[in-house]
């Protein structure tokens, strides 16, 4: 008797804490899909750089919990509820939050990142987009309709006087003169139509002049345009951000960058959305935390975006407890744990690919 006691005590010490410790208090670990931190799969399970620690420390540490997907914007406010006690994903450390909450020690460290459409860097196809702008094209219409005007007033005086070169039907006329207020306005001069009348010479002759301001002024209007064309696609940095439309989620870390900042911006829904809006040429440019966005980024059709290097805006990720939780402790140093071994890195590469 006194070995079967032995034998099933032994039995009873080699199971794990979770099993042991099955009235341990359940935890309610709030989560929201936030590649490739926190991922649904089709198949409902969860997984994810966030959820694959998480689960690693609620097995050493013997934790029974169960998790709760929440929309982000409900996160926060139902742990500071009550109704959650761990909210796990990629949720960056700030003052304001820390004033409301306690975090973990940090997992992660990153920043913002920037993307911009392919081919958006002063290429071929932004001189294209330049030279297809409203600002190009009403110019190009206006000189047409003065240069059409100036012809006009030449034809009357030339029409009966000169029909050799400005004579024939009203539109024959018309078009000669179109030609010729052309071809004078650019200096080029063929010589093939020259006015006759006093009348036309004197409208010849202030037209010459008048064209020299006239291509001084289409040429500085073509060089605006281009100009333009390419700052669009041209965002380089963050100090590019000034004069761009830029697209990102509401309510996180970046649109708080940009608001501090009075950067014009635009609000969607999600990543994925914010990243098309620049695809589709809704917006110039897309700001958030870099890893999410080159995860999101190899999503997206037609090649995706251009994610520019470098980060700015340096944040951490962190798990958020209640404030004054006796979860903090416990949870960081299985953090430091896990953060600190070799099998962290082989995570990290896992989903987020080589550095």
């Amino acid at each position: 008797m006194p070995r079967i006691l032995s034998v099933l005590l032994l039995l009873l010490l080699a199971l794990p804490s979770w099993a042991v410790d099955s009235q341990a208090p359940l935890l309610r670990v709030g989560i929201t899909e936030v590649p490739p931190f926190v991922i649904h799969e089709e198949s409902g399970n969860w997984r994810g750089i966030s959820i694959d620690l998480w689960k690693d420390i609620a097995e050493k540490a013997g934790y029974r919990y169960e998790l709760q997907p929440l929309p982000f914007e409900q996160l926060l406010p139902a742990l500071e509820a009550g109704t959650l006690d761990v909210v796990v994903g990629a949720l960056t450390m700030t003052a304001e939050r820390e004033e409301r909450f306690d975090f973990t020690h940090p997992f992660y460290q990153t920043g913002l990142a920037i993307a911009v459409p392919r081919g958006g860097d002063g290429s071929g196809w932004n001189t294209v987009k330049g030279l297809l702008s409203w600002q190009f094209v009403s110019l190009v219409l206006g000189l047409a309709a003065l240069m059409l005007l100036v012809g006009a007033v030449l034809w009357m005086f030339e029409r009966r006087h000169n029909r050799e070169q400005f004579g024939g039907t009203p539109a024959q006329g018309l078009g000669s003169s179109f030609w010729w207020a052309a071809v004078t306005m650019t200096t080029v001069g063929y010589g093939d139509k020259a006015p006759v009348t006093l009348g036309g010479r004197l409208i010849a002759l202030v037209w010459m002049f008048a064209g020299l301001i006239m291509v001084s002024t289409f040429t500085a209007a073509v060089a605006s345009a281009l100009t333009v064309g390419n700052l669009q696609g041209g965002i380089q940095g963050v100090d590019d951000l000034r004069r761009a439309n830029v697209a990102t989620i509401d309510k996180t870390v970046s649109a708080r960058y940009l608001e501090g900042r009075r950067i014009r911006h635009s609000s969607y829904p999600n990543l994925l959305s914010a990243m098309q809006a620049v695809q589709q040429g809704e917006s110039d440019a897309v700001v958030y935390d870099l890893p999410i966005l080159q995860y999101r980024n190899a999503e997206l059709e037609g090649g995706g975006l251009r994610v520019l290097s470098g980060t700015f805006e340096n944040q951490a990720y962190a798990f958020a407890v209640a404030s004054g939780s006796p979860y903090r402790e416990p949870l960081s140093q299985e953090i430091l744990r896990v953060t600190g071994s070799d099998d962290w890195g082989k995570l990290l590469e896992l989903y987020l690919g080589r550095p």
